[in-house]
């Protein structure tokens, strides 16, 4: 079974380790977008289009089920997606965590970017799952761009810039945006001691996993990895690299890429 995983960039890296780690033997079609990239800055109608696209290519690739794990795509693609490649083939859409969170937190910060903070679809998420808790969105300008990039300065200064826009009396950070658990170790050194971090990752991973089960086929395969760049077969950009998520599936590539060069 092939699962495709559609972002701009890295942000797809930790939601596709989870499947590796969850279903080691199911393919994995990561398909990154270097060109339009970032795609939070564009028009609705563009990351559209650039989404609805892409997942028709996976089509063409043999996806099974369609991943976007990109909030940003989610909240302005998803239902385009959906309705486009139609009920045949599941599309998983990435939510952030607002729900775990502000059950277990009395104050909440949503870090996201710019565009998922002034969606009207995460104030509906607030609105409907933030329960008792106050939640607060905070947009963390240039960060997705800078993990991308493994710019470390600007993510550290990034970073610090959303910290310093948090509430002081925040117990729970909600990780809205999917390239932000991918520098986890300088989010939390930015934070005070003992606020909890909430990211979807695992969950889209699982909810998956449920989606494969649920089409009654064999949710097995030969474990292979492959990647496309805005359309074209390749390598993961070099910057993966700077992630324990990008080193785990490069290897993976290179693996398997080792094994049909070698065969007769």
């Amino acid at each position: 079974m092939i699962v495709a995983l559609i972002d701009s960039g890295f942000g797809l890296l930790p939601t596709a380790a989870w499947l590796r780690k969850l279903r080691p033997h199911v393919d994995l079609l990561l398909q990154l977008d270097p060109d339009g990239a970032p795609w939070g800055p564009k028009p609705g109608e563009w990351v559209i289009d650039r989404v609805v696209g892409t997942a028709r290519a996976a089509v063409e690739l043999g996806a099974d089920v369609i991943v976007i794990p990109c909030n940003t795509a989610s909240v302005t693609a998803l239902e385009h997606t959906r309705a486009s490649i139609g009920p045949d083939i599941p599309v998983v859409g990435t939510v952030p965590a607002i729900k775990p969170a502000a059950a277990v937190c009395r104050s909440v910060a949503v870090w996201a970017t710019a565009a998922t903070t002034a969606s009207p679809y995460q104030a509906d998420l607030i609105a409907k799952f933030g329960g008792d808790a106050t939640v607060t969105g905070v947009a963390c300008h240039g960060l997705a761009e800078a993990v991308d990039r493994g710019d470390m300065v600007a993510v550290r200064e990034s970073i610090a810039a959303a910290a310093a826009r948090t509430p002081d009396d925040v117990e729970g950070v909600v990780l809205g945006c999917t390239h932000y658990p991918l520098v986890v170790d300088h989010i939390v050194a930015a934070l005070p001691d003992g606020v909890r971090l909430f990211d979807s990752a695992q969950a889209v991973a699982a909810q998956t996993i449920r989606r494969m089960d649920a089409l009654g086929r064999p949710s097995t395969g030969n474990g292979t990895v492959r990647v496309y760049n805005s359309g074209r077969p390749g390598e993961l950009p070099a910057g993966a690299a700077a992630y324990e998520p990008g080193r785990v599936l490069g290897a993976l590539l290179r693996r398997v890429g080792d094994e049909i060069s070698s065969q007769p």
